[in-house]
Formats: C-alpha cells, structure tokens, sequence
C-alpha cells in the first residue's frame, strides 16, 4: 500500500489531463449538487408561489452570494495555504508540521463567521431586504424565506468552505459527497413541504436549512478524518492570527469576486425596480426574470468553478515544488475544456431561452418577453466567461493573490458596475441588459493580457526538476 507522501506525489507526477479530470469532475459535481438548493427552491416556489416568489427568491440572493464569500475566503485560501506547503514538504519534510494548521483555522472561521451572519441578518432583516432592491409586493415573501434560510448559514457556509479542504486533502469524491447529501436532502424535502403540506415560501426554505444542516455535519465528520495530515485541537485554537493572516491572503481573489457579484446583484435588483417602473414589465417582472436567469447562469458558472477549483490543487502542488511547467500546462489544460463547455451554454441560452425560462413555471407575455432578451443580450459573451474564474483561481494557487484580486473586481466591479449606472440613462431598462456583453468582454480581454505576462516569466520555460 502506498504512503500517504507518495499519494501526494502524484500531482507531481501523474498525467496532467487524468489529474485535472479526477480533481475537477468531482468538483463539477459537487458545484452542480449545491447550485440545485437554489435551483429546486426556484422550481418549486414558482409553480406554487408564481412570479412574486421567484422575485422574492432573488431579493434574498446577495445574502447567498455573501455566504460563498466567507465560504470561499476560508476554504479557497486554506486549501491553497495547505497545498503550496505540502507541495513544498516534498522539498523540505519540516513543512508538513505547518500544512494542517491551515486546515485547523480554516475550520475555526468558516464556524465563527457563519454564526455572526446568521444574527446580522436575523437582527436587520427587513432593513438588509429593502436595501437589496425589494419591492412592496415582494418584500412579505422576502422576509419569510430568507428569515429561515438564515438559520442555515452557518451550515452552508462550513459546508462550502470545507469542500475545498476535503478536495485540498486528496479526496475530491469525499468533497463532492458532502454537497450531494444536502441537496438530496432538500429536493425531497421541496417537494413534500412546498406541495405535500402546502407550506409555500416557508416549506422552500425550511428544506434548503435542513438540506445544509446535512451538508456541514458530513464535511464536519469528514474533516475529521483527514487522510494526509492528522488534525489536532492545537492546529484549530492555538496561535490564530498568523495562519489566517495567510489563509485570507490567498482567499481574497474568489472571496472579492463573490462580493463584486453580491454588489452588482444589489444594484442590479434596484436597477431594474426602477427602470422597470418606467416601463411595460413594471417593478417584479425584471426582478424575478433576473433572479431565474442568475440561478440557470449558475449551472454554467458550477462547471467553471468545478473545473478551477479542481485545477488548483494540481497547479499549488507542483508551483510549491517549483514544477512551473505542470503548472502551466494544467492551467492551459483547464482552459481548454472550460471553452468547450463555454460554447455549449452560450448556444443553449440563445437558441433556447424561452423553453429554459418555462420550466420556473408560468407568466405573462412581458415576462417570457423580458426573459428571452435577458438571455441573449446580458450573457451574449458566455463563451468567454470561463476565462476569468480559472485564470483568478490560478493566482490564488501559485500565491499571486494580487494579480487574483485584480481579476476578480474587473468585470464586476471596474466594468459592468460603472455601465449598469450610466447606459440605462441613455438606454431605458435595455441599457442594463447591454451593460453585460460590454463587461464580459472587457474583462476577457484583461485576463488574457496578465495570464499572458505571468507566462512569459523565466521559469514557465526552464527544464523541470528532476
């Protein structure tokens, strides 16, 4: 039986396409199985709620963008941390005594900052909703879904985080695990509270807390049992501030671009209140279009992801043991098959909107209308987007979180921000939807030319060590 340390090596060694495949298909699974709490809650609230509930849905998004955030923060920066050391262990062994600290802390944060968002939110509920854009005939059914959903922040927020732990240890099938019994959890549960009792709004949210209480309990038990290093109380409690001084370092870049979307999210949402009180489709049905829209772009977005976060553990091991080229070549590699999923999403998104739209139950003609030039307007550059979450996830895996940083804040923040204000003054309502393929492809291009830079430096090019 093989060592734990040659079970590691391997990302040293193994064929770069065969690694990327074992460490991102799991991980697409796993995004997909957790982009379905928010997609079955969708299904059902629309067939027994309607429009107002899909609306409401999407009023209380920001809050699960910002559950990623942390999430992300803690789990993308720790993982990272961890594979870079062990990465470097195979230089210097000492370095294995230091990897499962980061685990430890990890842990300790995505626990702590789970419980103070669940009471900030629970304290300022009605206020955090009127601010995320709500408007009058939603915000009854905004406050009952999300006033639940909250209880589950902690959970979701672990179980998040701790994928990529779990996936940092060797074990990306354990990872993946972790999302499928929750989301198995909460699509019966769906069913059985929304139609069966006929709880509505409340039975939706009810079974998404249930669901995630499953999902952090199996990662809990998981974690435990860390296969490459073994976890101690010392590695959670003991001397804090340094190891997450690092772990937030390397987290900032997808924990930035999740809070770049949650703020686009917000503006976005009074945007359309706004605009669409002046003209034919009125406050809800933009707002509700937009939330059904956000949550079918998360399954293309699960693929992407899966796929970086699939890349990095691949990518920190060989940069720790200074193996650049395996280190480019499955960056490249992830690239490659993120295009061809890429392109297949942007078809079906302009060939098949309304059919897409459909299935989240019923609406008027000004809904099926506002929809379909949602689709091919705001995501006309589809085919490109998966260029900048790999490539952000890349510098957080070789520990160039700046480059990462910069990434992250370009198409939300530095671009499509700036053009949701100032087109619909020109534009109506229509300028928002044009703000999108304006961002994506700007932000595309940026990445390219600071992937391009980070290639050309000597090492990519040296000979690999033997």
């Amino acid at each position: 039986m093989p060592s734990q340390g040659q079970d590691r090596s391997v990302l040293g060694t193994g064929p770069i396409g065969s690694l990327v495949f074992k460490f991102s298909l799991p991980s697409i699974v796993a995004m997909l199985v957790s982009s379905l709490y928010n997609i079955v809650d969708q299904y059902f609230i629309g067939r027994s709620v309607g429009e107002l509930g899909n609306a409401a849905t999407n009023i209380s998004f920001p809050l699960t963008l910002l559950c990623t955030a942390l999430a992300l923060l803690f789990g993308v920066g720790g993982a990272a941390n961890f594979n870079i050391t062990m990465g470097k262990a195979q230089i210097n062994p000492a370095e294995k005594e230091t990897a499962p600290h980061y685990l430890g802390k990890s842990m300790l944060m995505l626990v702590t900052l789970g419980v103070i968002l669940m009471a900030v939110t629970l304290i300022f509920l009605r206020s955090l909703l009127v601010f995320f854009g709500s408007p009058a005939d939603v915000l009854g059914l905004a406050e009952t879904y999300t006033g639940i959903v909250a209880i589950g922040f902690p959970f979701v927020i672990f179980a998040t985080g701790a994928a990529n732990l779990i996936r940092a240890d060797g074990r990306p099938r354990s990872a993946m695990t972790c999302n499928i019994v929750g989301a198995a959890v909460n699509t019966v549960l769906d069913a059985w509270f929304v139609f069966g009792l006929g709880w509505g709004m409340a039975g939706a949210a009810w079974a998404t807390v249930i669901g995630q209480v499953c999902s952090g309990s199996t990662a809990a038990f998981m974690l435990s049992r860390a296969q490459t290093v073994k976890i101690r109380a010392s590695h959670i409690f003991t001397n804090v501030p340094p190891y997450v001084k690092r772990i937030v370092a390397l987290g900032l870049a997808p924990t930035f671009n999740q809070l770049a979307m949650m703020v686009v999210m917000i503006f976005l949402n009074n945007s359309f209140r706004h605009y669409g009180a002046q003209s034919v489709y009125g406050e809800s049905i933009p707002i509700a279009a937009s939330g059904i829209i956000s949550k079918v772009n998360m399954i293309f977005m699960s693929f992407v992801i899966g796929l970086s976060q699939g890349m990095q553990p691949i990518v920190s091991f060989n940069y720790g043991a200074r193996n650049y080229q395996r280190a480019r070549q499955a960056y490249l590699r992830t690239c490659t098959i993120g295009f061809v999923i890429a392109a297949v999403f942007f078809a079906c998104f302009q060939l098949f909107p309304r059919q897409i739209i459909s299935v989240f139950g019923p609406g008027s003609e000004e809904y099926y209308a506002f929809a379909i030039q949602y689709f091919r307007i705001f995501l006309f550059f589809t085919f490109l987007n998966f260029l900048q979450p790999i490539s952000t996830n890349l510098f957080t895996a070789i520990g160039v979180p700046k480059r990462g940083i910069l990434l992250s804040l370009t198409r939300q923040i530095i671009l499509l921000l700036p053009l949701i204000l100032l087109l619909p003054l020109f534009m109506g309502i229509e300028g928002i939807l044009y703000a999108g393929p304006i961002a994506d492809l700007g932000a595309a291009i940026i990445t390219f030319i600071v992937v391009r830079r980070e290639f050309r430096r000597p090492q990519y090019t040296e000979p690999q060590p033997a």
